[in-house]
Formats: C-alpha cells, structure tokens, sequence
C-alpha cells in the first residue's frame, strides 16, 4: 500500500466531514497470547508469544446521500517483527441513490469485500488480499483501493470492481511460528510490467430464486495468491535457506457460489475454472476446484434454548499434488454450539483432514461475553499428525492455544 494513496483517501474523507453530522466511533481492542506445546522447529521461535490488537471505526455522514467510514488496524506481536505491522482496512467514501426502479452505490478508497458461502475455505474470494499474519484459518483481509459500483433491483445484484493497486500477502518472519520450511521474502516480482500498479477487473451478478442464492463472479489481473520462485540475488545464507521470492501472475477466474435453503438443511457449491496460474512444479496450468458442503441446524437442542449446527465440507483441486495451496483435497466435519444464554455463549469443535497426505487437525473455539463491553475467546488447533511430504509440513506441526480479551466500544 502506498502513503500517498492513504492519504489521498484521508483527505477525501477529511474533505467531506466539513458538511458531515456528528461523529460515531466505534472498534475493538484486543488483548491476545498463544502458547505453542511443540518444541520450535526453528531458531530464533518462542513457544508462547503475547500482544494486542486495535480496530477502530470513524463513520460520518455527508448530507442524506454520502457517507465515509475508515477503519485503520494496528498489531503488536512481541515475538514476530513482521506480524507487528499496521494497516488501513477501510477508508472509502460512500454515495448512493435512485436509477429509475434500481438502487445505486459507489464507494471509492479502502474497502474489504466478502464473496462465498463456505466455512472453511472461500475458492470465489478473491477482490482482497489475505493478511495471513494476522491468523491462518480466519481470512482477515488487507484494506483494498477500488472503485465498487453496486446496482440492485427486483432482477438481482451487479456489482463491478475497479482494482489500481495490488497488495501483496503478508507472511511469518524469522521469529514467527506456523511458517514454512523456508522464508519468504518481502520483495516479490510480477508477471505483469506494471507490476503491483495493473488495474484489476471483477464483476459478480447475485440473486435469489426460492429457495436458491447464486453469484456469478469474474476476474481479470493479478493474482492474490503468489507461486514461490527461489532467490536470484546472491544470499549469505544455504540454498536451502534462503528466503523465496513471491511471483504474482497476470489470471483469470470465472465462479460460482450457491446455496439452496431447504428448512433445517443447507446445501452449499463454490466453484471456480482459473487460467494463468502456475503449479508447484512451474508450470502454468489452467484448473478447476471445487467445494461442496451441507448444514444441518438442530434448534432446541433436547429441550433447552441451545441450537446445534452440524458441518461438512469437502474442498477438491484437480491439480491434486500439484497444486500450491494447502486446500488440495480436504474435509472439514464441524459442530457449532451455540447456548442462547444472555453472555452468548458459543462453542465449535471441527477435525480437518487433508486426504491426499497424513494430516489431521483438531479446531477448537469457545466464545462468551463477559459484560457488555468485554468478551473472551478460547481457540486451539491441535495438530494430530502431519506428513513430511507435504508442502506446509513444517507449519502444520505447530499446534497452540490462544486467549483473546476484546473490548468493545
């Protein structure tokens, strides 16, 4: 992200605020640890680490027609530097109004998008940039600069995306556990000669027929998701050290999402055909990927005001050992838990196992007010075993348990 992007968004938004109502401010501050059981795989890793989160929202309104919402983040890590680091996640003006029967929207500046319907991982997710420091099950997002045109009526949504500006994904430094046998380094290359300056395309179409909702999404420019090219530079360190080199290619994807609603049970698809991308062995290979999953509520859980969610997903990818991602042939069986009681309590136990390789994992996650402001969240992933042939191996051996404190304002 570049300073003077940031800024020239600040001062769109400082500009409007002169006309705007009163201020609303709004966030989260987080206080977080983790304790990691398995001796480090490293040098230089600790086997607990500590730090806090802040997120606060600015929103305004500009008139009866515009608004501005920014939303910066700041983490201190205290034992990886990398994932000490701040980031804008919004900071985009918002106007809208009426076209004939149809309803219009523009933002311009920072914005986070979500497409998809799926749990565990989202393949049609593409707009934003993952923040994969920040977790590695979670998906939070890099602030994106775009140009977003949403048009609604009684035929659908269409939305369309301006993207000038390419983010490039955040990984674990020397010092950060859950990282890969190798480093990766903070330069990256890109297919394109623009480099992270090509401007991106993406459009979706979304609607809702009965008992079905499908969007249809496209994308044209640089991918989110790098290949790994070895250092071309002369490095003090090994070969089999030295870091890896991020490569950006110029992709086009094409995707669906959907879920039909029948009742208690959900059916969810998330499909994609992509092109322009490169494979774990180099080579440029088109592919398709795909993940089904259904749902199942339980409400009134043997009487009480409980309601029990039950999951499954499997997440295909045709390249199968080729393919780059960690999400190659996967299935995610989940409860979810939630008491209905007044601090809101909720639980959610899942096993994930990669069916191409050795590895299973246990996720945990308990969720509970503690007052108005305050919340706690318990969270493990337990790693019961993990296959040296596999890519992530060495990130796969990391299990931890972490606390989060969260007060909110």
């Amino acid at each position: 992200m570049r300073l003077g992007a940031a800024i020239a968004v600040l001062a769109l938004t400082a500009a409007a605020a002169t006309e705007a109502q009163p201020l609303d401010l709004s966030g989260d501050l987080s206080l977080q640890a983790r304790w990691y059981p398995q001796s480090p795989a490293f040098p230089g890793q600790r086997s607990s680490t500590g730090g806090f989160v802040v997120e606060p929202t600015l929103y305004g309104e500009v008139g009866q027609s515009a608004s501005y919402t920014v939303t910066p983040l700041y983490r201190y890590d205290s034992a990886d530097s990398r994932r000490t680091h701040a980031d804008l996640r919004e900071a985009y003006l918002l106007m809208h109004g009426y076209w004939n029967d149809n309803s219009w929207e523009l933002r311009l500046g920072f914005d986070r998008v979500f497409w998809g319907v799926a749990e565990l991982h989202n393949l049609v997710d593409i707009v934003n940039q993952l923040d994969l420091i920040e977790h590695p099950r979670d998906r939070p997002k890099l602030g994106q600069p775009m140009a977003h045109l949403t048009i609604s009526g009684d035929w659908g949504i269409a939305e369309s995306f301006l993207l000038p500006y390419h983010r490039k994904r955040t990984f674990p430094g020397r010092g950060g556990r859950l990282r890969g046998d190798r480093l990766v380094g903070k330069k990256a290359t890109y297919e394109s000669g623009a480099e992270e300056r090509h401007v991106d395309v993406a459009f979706r179409y979304s609607h809702t027929l009965g008992v079905l909702d499908f969007g249809l999404s496209a994308f044209a420019g640089t991918s989110r998701e790098p290949s790994f090219l070895a250092a071309q530079e002369p490095s003090p360190l090994p070969e089999s050290e030295a870091p890896f080199v991020p490569h950006y290619e110029q992709i086009r994807q094409f995707g669906v999402d959907a879920q039909i609603t029948t009742g208690p049970l959900l059916y969810k698809l998330e499909a994609i055909h992509r092109s322009g991308t490169r494979n774990l062995l180099g080579e440029e290979e088109d592919y398709r990927a795909f993940i089904f999953g259904a749902e199942r509520s339980l409400y009134g859980l043997f009487g009480s005001a409980a309601d029990l969610t039950l999951l499954a997903e499997w997440l295909y990818d045709e390249r199968g050992r080729r393919a780059p991602s960690i999400w190659a042939n996967d299935l995610f069986i989940a409860g979810f838990l939630a008491f209905n009681d007044v601090p809101g309590t909720e639980l959610g136990l899942g096993v994930l196992g990669d069916l191409s390789h050795d590895y299973r994992a246990l996720n945990f996650e308990l969720r509970r007010r503690l007052s108005a402001s305050w919340t706690v969240r318990l969270e493990a992933i337990v790693n019961l075993s993990s296959d040296p042939r596999d890519l992530t191996y060495a990130g796969r051996r990391d299990s931890f348990l972490g606390i989060d404190f969260t007060y909110s304002f």
